[in-house]
């Protein structure tokens, strides 16, 4: 079955009982982990129990679901229902769930960890249409939504939080659940010596979250619009481990959205301090000297056709098959040297 993602929460606080086999897939690998430990939770209390929860790789069922049902099947010692999961899992292992669906062993849920899935994936129309299984989309926390996350967190620990911290904060995380908890974590720690009721500031989000998951991404895109090539190779690579490359161009897109906002503003007759103190969310004060010497070098005009290059660049990584890493490394070496040539203009 399929489940749609405003209906994945719901789900997961009152699963199927239907669905024998649930595959959480998506770009937010950190929410992918989460909800799967929350749906083995519901079955084994304890997540470290060796007798009611196993783990097969996807290379053990290469060869068919011969494990699998072995391990579906098995009774677990002292009693109570079992899970099994399967991590990393791709269209590989297609014929080894098509073949346990349609003759399942034993009661134990099946959960199936994956990543991001495109709508003709084997693996996820499988699950879409199986009636005894279910595909749970696992997309990156933006808006509102994230901004509850980040609330609910606080707000556990016995905080509050200013509306511009809040603010921030949502611009500064939300790519993984995972990083995002472990942030928030750091910043609680940081408001350890705190009176019980504080409210978390926007000095105090800054100082304790500056150092996010996502700096080398940041890296890559202050490189590209600042022009310096050599940066944006080496941030490039670093930035291969902290998001996909849809992702990075998605990043480079609020990026240059931000830039050309403030570029209008600018030559709308605003003064820089005063253009990039508008932003909201607010600036990173770390970040405020790149962004201001970008801004030098881009007119609203180039900004608009840096924006268009980036747009066209997504949608031929999500469509045409093209490689999409090198796709997105390209678009922005040409950015950058975009840049390059805004800087030569000013000389």
């Amino acid at each position: 079955m399929q489940v749609k993602g405003g209906a994945v929460e719901a789900f997961i606080v009152r699963p199927d009982p239907k669905a024998r086999a649930i595959l959480l897939y998506g770009p937010d690998l950190g929410l992918v982990r989460e909800r799967a430990d929350r749906l083995a939770a519901m079955v084994v209390p304890d997540l470290k129990d060796p007798f009611r929860l196993a783990e097969l790789t996807p290379a053990a069922l290469k060869g068919g679901a011969a494990p699998l049902r072995d391990e579906a099947a098995a009774i677990a010692f002292g009693g109570g229902r079992r899970v099994v999961r399967v991590r990393d899992a791709g269209d590989a292992l297609s014929p080894c769930f098509k073949d346990f669906l349609a003759d399942p062993a034993g009661d134990a849920l099946i959960l199936v960890e994956a990543g991001d899935l495109a709508k003709r994936s084997s693996l996820r129309l499988l699950f879409e249409a199986a009636p005894n299984a279910a595909a749970l989309p696992c997309y990156r926390d933006e808006g509102r939504g994230l901004e509850q996350v980040i609330r609910t967190q606080l707000r556990e620990a016995g905080l509050g939080v200013h509306a511009d911290a809040l603010e921030w904060l949502a611009g500064a995380l939300g790519g993984d659940r995972g990083v995002t908890r472990r942030e928030l974590d750091k910043l609680i720690l940081y408001m350890a010596d705190r009176s019980p009721g504080a409210s978390v500031s926007l000095a105090d989000a800054q100082a304790a979250v500056g150092d996010s998951g996502h700096a080398a991404v940041d890296d890559a895109l202050q490189a590209a619009a600042e022009g310096d090539l050599a940066a944006l190779d080496r941030a490039l690579t670093r930035a291969a481990a902290e998001t996909t490359p849809v992702g990075l161009l998605r990043a480079a897109q609020r990026h240059f959205q931000r830039l050309h906002l403030v570029a209008a503003e600018i030559e709308a007759g605003a003064g820089i301090d005063a253009a990039v103190k508008s932003l909201r969310p607010p600036l990173f004060f770390k970040a405020a000297d790149s962004f201001k010497a970008a801004l030098r070098l881009w007119t609203p005009t180039r900004l608009q056709r840096a924006l268009e290059r980036l747009l066209d660049a997504e949608l031929a990584a999500k469509s045409t098959g093209a490689p999409d890493e090198a796709l997105a490394a390209q678009v922005l070496i040409e950015i950058a040297l975009a840049a390059r040539s805004g800087a030569a203009r000013r000389r």
